[in-house]
């Protein structure tokens, strides 16, 4: 068995930024408002004309990560995408982004994940390395939430959340012992599946059927989210995950350097906090800036810890993730 480690890492956001103030002025909602229940400032959306999509953000964030690891696309085994928000209902993005990006005939694996998506992209890397079967796996989590939004007072508790953004890691094969990729723990929890969910249109109910079923009060192809509950599950799941990588590999919540959780709310992550007694230098957050970018969030968030210094070999990196399925998971690095 090999290991692996992450060896380049890279981030792109829209140029267009969307205040809470700007939201104001198309719902009924405002700027104390929205950050007393999600901590959230601002955030990117695609604006029409910029070029942005899905696999285009998502090419541009690998570009970025290809460069830092000191590889070209050329040297890129297989691609992990993962989206809730491809430009096409199929293919999916990560054939796009191997064309953007000139790629040789190699494998393209589309992740739906939504907020687990990042976590769950890494471990399929991890798995393909380790067991020797690829030398370097590029993974993308990238999201276009701003043009499937409600941005209406009835879509408020939740188009106010999200924002568009992507980000890239290279998984290469490593021969140093105890560093890099250390475990990845994934779970699923279909129960729930509907608490947090866009229903249509889908293959049992085709556009032309929710037409006509549905008045234009009661449109069903809107993200729909039961926060209060979503809450409550992911502090719970978001502990467990942690305690399962920490555990596995005979740590303690005293050997965090840095925990990077999803970015959903901030109230979340700040839960999750002080429920392992870190400091303020040891959970990086940033959905103060760009909302919850789903898929993309811990890469972004990854990539600019990683950026500002905050994250330094020999460190000790938690990644864990939690959304819509419910699906959670968790990685431990050692940088």
């Amino acid at each position: 068995m090999y290991t692996s480690k992450i060896s380049g890492l890279g981030s792109y956001v829209p140029e267009n930024i969307v205040t809470n103030d700007d939201l104001a002025k198309v719902m009924d909602t405002n700027d104390e408002w929205i950050q007393e229940r999600t901590g959230i400032q601002q955030r990117r959306h695609i604006k029409k004309g910029d070029g942005n999509s899905t696999s285009v953000m998502g090419a541009k964030a690998a570009k970025i990560a290809i460069d830092r690891a000191n590889l070209t696309t050329d040297d890129i085994d297989l691609i992990v995408f993962a989206t809730l928000s491809p430009e096409m209902y199929f293919p999916g993005g990560g054939v796009q982004v191997q064309e953007m990006l000139n790629m040789s005939t190699i494998p393209a694996l589309d992740v739906r994940n939504q907020c687990s998506g990042f976590v769950y992209g890494l471990s399929v890397a991890d798995q393909f390395v380790k067991t020797g079967m690829y030398k370097n796996v590029l993974v993308i989590g990238s999201e276009n939430h701003s043009g499937g939004l409600d941005m209406t007072t009835r879509g408020r508790s939740v188009s106010v959340i999200f924002g568009d953004g992507a980000g890239a890691a290279v998984v290469t094969r490593s021969d140093k012992e105890g560093s890099g990729i250390l475990s990845t723990h994934l779970h699923s929890e279909g129960a729930h599946a509907k608490e947090l969910s866009l229903e249509g249109p889908n293959t049992g109910h085709w556009v032309p059927e929710i037409i006509a079923e549905n008045p234009q009060e009661d449109i069903p192809y809107y993200p729909y989210m039961n926060g209060q509950f979503v809450f409550k599950n992911a502090v719970v799941r978001f502990s467990e995950v942690i305690n399962e990588g920490l555990q596995t590999n005979e740590l303690t919540p005293g050997d965090i350097n840095m925990l990077i959780p999803h970015q959903a709310n901030l109230r979340i992550s700040q839960f999750v906090q002080k429920k392992f007694g870190l400091s303020d230098d040891q959970v990086f957050n940033n959905i103060q800036k760009y909302g919850n970018t789903t898929a993309a969030s811990i890469p972004i968030a990854l990539t600019e810890a990683w950026e500002q210094g905050k994250i330094k070999e020999g460190d000790l990196v938690v990644l864990a993730a939690f959304g819509s399925g419910f699906t959670w998971g968790s990685a431990i690095i050692r940088w």
